[in-house]
């Protein structure tokens, strides 16, 4: 079958985008990122290319140029609808044009627009970026060079829409990609998912250290790289000089501060667990969740997985919380009407509904659903918690935030990536701005530890009344660039960032006091800086304080108010003074100095495409020019184009989207294809699907254990619970000892055999452990030490009565 991928010719084949080359420049908690893609246009005829692509949520693009032969043309930031005037004017009169804007539903997709490239032309474009380095459970630093977009969901009411874009994993792109670090603390090591070559120590205190993506990587997955520093827990405090040639005063002329904090929680406060609470899960039932996770062996489906997570989430739950789970996609649906207390009959009647869970329920519209919850009435003295399952493909991200952010006050949101595509704005933004955690399930990551790290940080207090306080010599005043920060969990760190104003003419040196009080234990951190750094390491610090003030003032416009027009003037203005994209500004070159102009109607084409299905049969999907229908995946989903075209490409557009079907049916022979007249949405059946169903797979006993464990905590003594272990149920009833009863003795045999046969999965089953330990302490049992020794004896283990937490 052929695929539309890359720069689509008349001919069905895909080309132009030949290379990416990317180039990391990381200080401390920060990373400038530089992108070159070269394009190529195999066409006979004049193009305009539009290339949409991801970039992460907190990504600030600061740099966009292209070179033409010898000739390279460097953009400039200007006001959106002026910078979409200028470019259509230069394609009308025959002049290569760039432009690259942000997505005005989705702050982390950018449409890049190449127009009038000659036949046979090369263009090579290059995307500078700059971002905040995310932090992982294991303390690690997280970048992530995305290589799939997913399509967005656009309900049929709204004109509004992301383009469609998706998997790379058949574009014949090649990637090199190289990092630089530097930082204030020592570097462990960087791992990646890719092969990396070795990490090559500049200097004696390996605190700069350079490394390269092997020759020859495929880039058909997002390419995550893991940075350790050794004291990764440490507060620090890092100065960035102004530019010489900006205005004294001004955010991009003055040095810029940028404080880490990143609590470290003491183990005791680790062991201290909430037992209230309101547990709402949310998890996505659209079409897209009927995907594999990955295209690696024994790949789960996604909803399968979900599933298995939601019963490793009931079975965690300390008794006398309240909880409640939802299921979305073009509607919802709540398995109680409110959120109920959770007992044995609650927990076992949401048990049964989660195991006829599926993928059905069409696109993927979450707004609705947390819409009714925020409705719902919170519970007095149990916190309500919302977990967010979705593989991310929503097209209304923005206005998603600011209605997490409306009732930050009332809850926390823990929100999961799920599946290479996942939009980095809605999964890590909706955690933002609910104070909770963000977790990205990708490749082969298994989902059940991420949410059972997450269930940990929702149970465990949090670091709340900070305050920062200065220091700073007479003449020198601080002006605070970040909002104020509330709290902070587990596992979360803050970067603050302040611009140091005026001078001091005789002082150097500053400090900057943070206290906050973490269980109510007052903690108090000074670090000392320098106001007038020696050494100029670029921008990236001021870059990302201006877009932070610019995100905040985005948040302040949405939400309405007489001076909305005044606030999105001062966000073109900051824009354009630091240099950093926004909402309302765009990057647009144009080749003024080109000797001929082009003539001829433009081609337009869309750039990359295949999406490479779930199922093991099932076709890419595939797209030409403005076509409305698609075969993906079997979900319901209805796509929209980018509203901004050049109108010279409007005919070409038309003619592609009539001949689609055509092409289709051609490229198809061995698919059935039919159509929604509902939905105008093409489904594609595969003859694979008559095959033979393949058997069952067979249940890990891990969940198989836990399915069996009563909301208490306790286990029954059964033949299920016996196989689970390998036995027969007499086996186990022969040697329960006479001076326990059956539960007891059941429920210790379950906690032997997790310590013994999985223990590497104890971020998995330790509530369950947890509530197990609870219970038998409760029932007050005599003879627990000859017991445990028994339970050994049957399953081969050596495992204390300490170490069992009883």
């Amino acid at each position: 079958m052929v695929n539309c991928c890359g720069l689509v010719s008349e001919k069905n084949e895909p080309v132009p985008l030949k290379s990416i080359s990317v180039q990391l420049q990381v200080r401390d908690h920060v990373t400038s990122v530089s992108s070159s893609l070269q394009y190529v246009n195999e066409e006979e005829r004049p193009l305009e290319a539009v290339f949409v692509f991801p970039l992460p949520a907190e990504a600030a693009v600061c740099h966009f140029s292209a070179k033409i032969g010898e000739q390279e043309i460097v953009a400039e930031l200007q006001d959106k609808q002026s910078a979409r005037d200028q470019y259509d004017d230069a394609l009308s009169s025959g002049q290569q044009a760039f432009l690259l804007e942000e997505s005005d539903e989705s702050s982390d997709v950018f449409k890049l627009s190449v127009g009038c490239l000659s036949p046979g032309q090369i263009a090579v474009i290059t995307i500078v970026y700059v971002m905040e380095l995310s932090i992982q459970a294991d303390d690690a630093l997280r970048f992530c060079l995305p290589a799939v977009l997913n399509p967005r969901y656009t309900p049929t009411a709204s004109a509004a829409g992301v383009p469609e874009v998706s998997s790379a994993s058949v574009i014949p792109y090649t990637l090199s990609l190289s990092v630089d670090v530097r930082s204030s603390d020592r570097i462990s090591r960087l791992d990646s998912s890719c092969p990396l070559d070795p990490l090559v120590f500049l200097d004696a205190q390996h605190t700069h250290a350079t490394v390269t993506l092997s020759a020859g990587h495929r880039f058909d997955k997002d390419v995550e790289l893991l940075l350790y520093y050794e004291n990764a827990h440490q507060p620090t405090a890092v100065v960035e000089a102004g530019a010489a040639a900006a205005q004294t005063g001004s955010l991009m002329g003055d040095p810029v501060l940028m404080i880490s904090l990143y609590p470290e929680f003491p183990a005791d406060v680790m062991s201290s667990l909430a037992s209230q609470g309101e547990f709402v899960f949310v998890v996505d039932r659209s079409g897209s969740m009927d995907c594999m996770m990955h295209h690696g062996k024994d790949a789960q489906m996604r909803i399968d997985s979900a599933r298995d997570t939601l019963l490793l989430l009931l079975k965690s739950l300390p008794m006398g919380c309240y909880f409640n789970i939802y299921g979305f996609g073009s509607h919802f649906e709540s398995f109680f009407p409110q959120s109920v207390v959770y007992s044995e009959d609650t927990m076992e009647e949401a048990l049964k509904r989660v195991k006829n869970m599926k993928a059905d329920m069409g696109g993927t519209e979450i707004l609705q659903p947390l819409k009714h919850i925020y409705s719902q009435p919170c519970f007095p003295d149990h916190p309500r918690q919302l977990f967010i399952f979705t593989d991310g493909e929503v097209w209304n991200t923005k206005e998603l935030l600011d209605l997490v952010k409306s009732h930050a006050y009332s809850h926390r949101c823990f929100s999961f990536g799920i599946g290479e595509g996942a939009s980095t704005a809605l999964i890590t933004g909706m955690a933002r701005e609910g104070s909770g955690h963000a977790q990205f399930i990708t490749g082969a990551d298994r989902m059940q530890p991420k949410v059972m790290q997450s269930l940990r940080f929702a149970l465990q207090p949090a670091v709340d009344n900070i305050s920062v306080d200065w220091t700073v010599p007479e003449g020198v005043t601080v002006d605070m660039l970040s909002p104020p920060i509330s709290a902070l969990f587990q596992g979360q760190r803050a970067l603050i960032y302040a611009q140091l104003k005026g001078q001091s003419s005789g002082k150097t040196e500053g400090a900057v006091t943070v206290k906050y009080r973490l269980k109510d234990q007052p903690v108090t951190n000074q670090l000392q800086f320098t106001l007038k750094p020696t050494e100029d390491t670029g921008r990236t610090i001021h870059q990302l304080a201006a877009r932070s003030v610019i995100r905040s003032l985005e948040l302040e416009e949405r939400a309405g108010g007489a001076d909305a027009e005044a606030v999105r003037s001062r966000i073109v203005e900051l824009s354009v003074q630091a240099g950093v994209s926004s909402a309302h500004t765009a990057f647009i070159g144009v080749n003024k100095d080109s000797t001929q102009t082009v003539k001829g109607p433009l081609l337009q084409r869309r750039v990359p495409v295949p999406h490479m299905l779930g199922r093991s049969g099932c076709p890419p999907m595939m797209m030409m020019c403005a076509a409305p229908k698609m075969a993906r995946c079997g979900r319901r989903k209805r796509s929209t184009q980018p509203t901004h075209t050049s109108l010279k490409s409007a005919p070409m557009m038309a003619d592609c989207a009539m001949a689609m079907p055509q092409m289709m049916f051609d490229s198809m022979p061995c698919a059935a294809v039919m159509m929604d007249d509902s939905s105008d949405v093409m489904m594609v059946e595969s003859d694979a699907a008559s095959d033979p169903a393949e058997p069952e797979p067979q249940a890990d006993p891990l969940l198989q254990l836990v399915s069996l464990q009563k909301a208490s905590g306790c286990w029954e003594l059964n033949a299920a619970l016996a196989a689970v272990f390998g036995k027969t149920e007499d086996e186990v009833t022969n040697h329960r000892p006479a001076q326990v009863d059956g539960s007891v003795w059941a429920t210790v045999l379950a906690l032997i055999w997790l310590h013994t046969c999985r223990s590497g999965d104890q971020v998995e089953w330790q509530f369950v452990a947890m509530k197990a330990a609870s219970w038998i302490r409760s029932q007050k049992p005599d003879g627990l030490t000859p017991c445990v020794c028994d339970g050994n004896v049957l399953l081969g283990g050596h495992v204390t009565q300490e170490a069992l937490g009883i």
